[in-house]
């Protein structure tokens, strides 16, 4: 489904590789994990993925594949057909990410409007659809507001409803619940599950926080420095990891009995 080939990626700004000849597949229906810390590589790691890399600012090298569409080297024109139709990004930022002037009924369809004919109302249609899917109450009401009318986790649901309107057959999540409190990162989690086995979308899903990860995906990567260094089924890399680097993510979630420890 995507294959990703010894990718590397060095901004000119900076001394080191942000992608130092990473290798990742995700097969269909999947849902891999990518952790690791703040500069680890893994959201400029998606961003190639999505088109999305500032390549005027960068060196980059290595394949992409999607269903054997190289899309690294893809020109502008091949990417914009590929994005949002093929490919959708959910970001960490929903306030940041949506336009503030635009109804969010607009921005759902957005999409729709740019790789498809559809006329208007049957845009409206699908859009209601998607934020029906994410679980929206009236959804009709939520089309005519603006970002700032709603809360952050029903922001971040529409933000996933644009993202698969046009049921893409991938869906890259950047850091998606890092905003949201711990309720609402739950009911968040447990609609990407719902997503992903009722449509079978493939999902790259990225974080700092290997417990979230656990809940959520079949299989994790870890990344340090650029550097893939542990990847496996996540129930395995989460109780016998082989990296030194994994084991510190790991001694680094919260328990209750350190909680207590601490209080």
């Amino acid at each position: 489904m995507l294959e990703i080939r010894d990718l590397h990626v060095k901004f000119h700004t900076r001394d080191r590789e942000a992608v130092a000849g990473v290798s990742i597949t995700i097969r269909d229906g999947e849902i891999l994990g990518l952790v690791g810390e703040s500069g680890s590589g893994k959201s400029v790691t998606a961003m190639s993925v999505a088109g999305l890399l500032p390549r005027k600012q960068c060196d980059f090298s290595g394949e992409i594949l999607l269903d054997g569409a190289e899309l690294l080297h893809a020109d502008r024109a091949q990417l914009r057909r590929i994005q949002g139709r093929e490919i959708g990004v959910v970001f960490q930022e929903p306030m940041s990410a949506m336009d503030p002037l635009m109804k969010i009924g607009e921005q759902v369809e957005e999409v729709l409007r740019i790789h498809t004919k559809l006329g208007r109302e049957e845009r409206r249609r699908l859009a209601l659809e998607a934020l029906e899917a994410v679980e929206l109450p009236d959804a009709a009401g939520v089309c005519e507001k603006y970002p700032h009318e709603l809360s952050g986790g029903m922001l971040q649901r529409a933000m996933i409803a644009a993202a698969i309107v046009i049921r893409p057959r991938l869906l890259l999540l950047d850091e998606p619940t890092t905003a949201l409190d711990v309720t609402i990162q739950a009911q968040i989690l447990d609609l990407l599950k719902k997503l992903n086995r009722e449509s079978g979308i493939s999902m790259l899903f990225i974080s700092h926080n290997l417990n979230v990860v656990r809940k959520l995906c079949g299989r994790v990567a870890v990344m340090q420095r650029g550097v893939l260094v542990e990847e496996g089924d996540t129930d395995t890399v989460f109780h016998h990891p082989r990296h030194p680097y994994t084991r510190r993510l790991i001694d680094a979630i919260p328990t209750r009995r350190r909680k207590e420890g601490g209080a």
